[in-house]
């Protein structure tokens, strides 16, 4: 499985502004991943795969369609890329949500 993490960068923070969280945190530095950059979702890319249309219900997440559709939950940032919307949470009830597959294909326009 690709590392959602792969086309993030690293970013090391020692900021003085922080000093304080720093030290009650017991840590010198804070290392986080910078917000990835993905493809844009092109016409050419639609037409190398299939499309299901699922509408979402109350309590359905990225992570549990990703589950049933592709087996796995771990790529729910699959369907969030696809659809435009980063997090579940801007999914509303009603919405149609598309699924893209086969998985495999959707991958490789990740180079991964």
């Amino acid at each position: 499985m690709p590392d959602r993490y792969q086309r993030r960068g690293i970013n090391t923070n020692e900021n003085d502004l922080y000093k304080k969280t720093l030290e009650k945190k017991g840590v010198k530095r804070l290392v986080h991943y910078t917000t990835p950059v993905f493809p844009e979702v092109t016409a050419e890319m639609r037409s190398q795969l299939i499309r299901q249309k699922y509408i979402w219900k109350l309590n359905d997440s990225y992570q549990k369609l990703s589950q049933a559709f592709y087996g796995d939950p771990r790529y729910w940032w699959v369907l969030a890329w696809y659809n435009k919307k980063p997090t579940d949470g801007l999914v509303k009830i009603g919405d149609v949500i598309r699924i893209p597959r086969p998985l495999e294909r959707v991958l490789e326009f990740f180079e991964v």
